[in-house]
Order: C-alpha cells, then structure tokens, then sequence
C-alpha cells in the first residue's frame, strides 16, 4: 500500500479546476494539497471533488486572495487552521488521516511571499513573511511535530543554489535571499524535517516548481525556482520511495498556474 501526497498552488480553483481534475485522473494521489484557492469556503467546488473521487475534504478560503484547501481519498479528521505573522490571513489548514497503522498530522501552508524588497523596515510584507516564519519555528519547535508528521505547499523560498536559475543573480531578489534562506534551512533543522523532494532528488540537478508569467517563453528561458516542497519528520521521511515535480504541467492550458504540483510516495 502506498500513500501518495501532492501540493500544487493553483492561483483560482474557480479558474483552473479542470487541470486539477486533469491532475487527479492521471496521477491519482491519495491526498491534494492546494494553496491560493481565492475563494470562500462556500465557494469551493466541493461537488467537483466528490464526484472526482475525492469525498473528504477541508477548506480555509478568503475572498480574492490566499486560501488552503485539502482534497482527499481518505477520511481526514480533526480539521484545524492557524494564524500565523500577526495577520488573519488564511494560510493554513491540517488534517489527521490514517495510513499503515500511523496517525498522520497533514499541515498545508501558503506561506507570504514577501513582496520585492527584501528589507523589513521598508517592506511590511517582507516583514510579515520573517513573522511568519518565526511564529512557525516556535511552534514546530513542540515535541508533537517530531514523529507522524507531513507538511507540504508553497514556502515562497528556494533555499539551495539549484533551486533557482541563478543563485548569484537571485541572491538579492526575494526568495532566494540569504536571510530567507537561512529562516528555511533552521527551520528545517531544528526541527529535524527531511526534505523529501531533495531526499529523493539529488541538490546537484536544477529542480523548478514555478516560473514566472513575465516569461514570453517559460520553458526555452528556463528560469525557475523550487518555491514548493513536501516535508516529513524523520520516521515518515524513512518511508519516502519516490517524489518528483510535474513540470509539464506549467504547459497544460494557455492560461495555467505559475506553479506547477509536487509529488512524494511513501510506502
């Protein structure tokens, strides 16, 4: 038996939930992952899901803007949301599910972007995705988020120099800032993640999850970053048998997300 996680920022499940259906049918994942819903939670396609097979199902929307969902084959229990960086924002949304005998905590996170300058005093969404983030370590820094543990979305940071088309050119632009970079990785660490796409896929290849809409022609100029990523405390990463990136799906319509979804298997 395997458990199958995926994480894709959609940017408008109204707008693009054809190619999320596309996505479901071929790939088939146990659980879906959905960030930059922009909708309410009465708008949400829930029948759309139901009928797709996928009849549990947890939202946290917002009207326009932001906005978590999950979709799921398997039942999911004790639905919680959490407001992180000081703003009621919805960003967050976790589930419990069942798998193999285990008790999995399933966080979905739509973590700011940051805005363009990546200066504090100057830029209050800057200032708010470093809030963020330190309100994140605190709480992972509980016991609880050690064993049984499964965070996926878009973390708006690409840490490692192939996570991005230039690390020396994008050394200043946010998201690939040492500053960012350094949140990432001590979150990572202290609270003893694995990266599961990076566990699977070696740091020497080149690995995008999105590419900018500025782009005349996003697959010849290639220039992408690894914002998406699927973590797993350390007793579920030991599970981890495969995990990849769909890029081929940034090409699916004329008008699709920015991103494109992630993937992991675990058996």
């Amino acid at each position: 038996m395997s458990l199958i996680v995926a994480s894709w920022n959609i940017n408008s499940i109204r707008l693009r939930k054809n190619l999320v259906a596309k996505f479901l049918q071929e790939y088939s994942p146990s659980i879906l992952a959905l960030q930059e819903i922009k909708c309410t939670n009465d708008q949400f396609p829930n029948s759309f899901f139901t009928d797709l097979g996928y009849q549990y199902q947890a939202v946290n929307g917002q009207k326009s803007y932001h906005g978590v969902a999950l979709v799921s084959r398997l039942p999911l229990r004790n639905i919680q949301s959490k407001i992180l960086g000081k703003i009621d924002q919805s960003r967050h949304i976790s589930a419990i599910f069942n798998f193999a005998g285990r008790e999995i905590n399933f966080h979905n996170f739509y973590i700011p972007a940051g805005g363009d300058e990546a200066d504090p005093d100057v830029n209050p969404k800057f200032a708010h995705k470093l809030d963020y983030y330190a309100e994140m370590q605190n709480w992972f820094d509980n016991n609880h988020f050690r064993k049984n543990q499964i965070i996926v979305g878009d973390f708006n940071i690409a840490p490692h120099e192939n996570d991005v088309w230039s690390h020396k050119q994008l050394l200043k632009v946010v998201s690939h800032t040492p500053i960012e970079i350094e949140l990432l990785n001590r979150l990572r660490d202290r609270g003893e993640w694995v990266d599961i796409i990076r566990k699977i896929i070696p740091e020497s290849e080149k690995l995008y999850s999105w590419w900018s809409y500025r782009a005349r022609d996003w697959d010849k100029s290639d220039r992408g970053r690894r914002l998406d990523h699927i973590w797993a405390s350390k007793d579920i990463a030991k599970l981890a048998k495969n995990a990849f990136i769909l890029r081929k799906a940034r090409a699916w319509q004329d008008k699709p997300s920015d991103h494109v979804p992630i993937l992991a298997e675990f058996a």
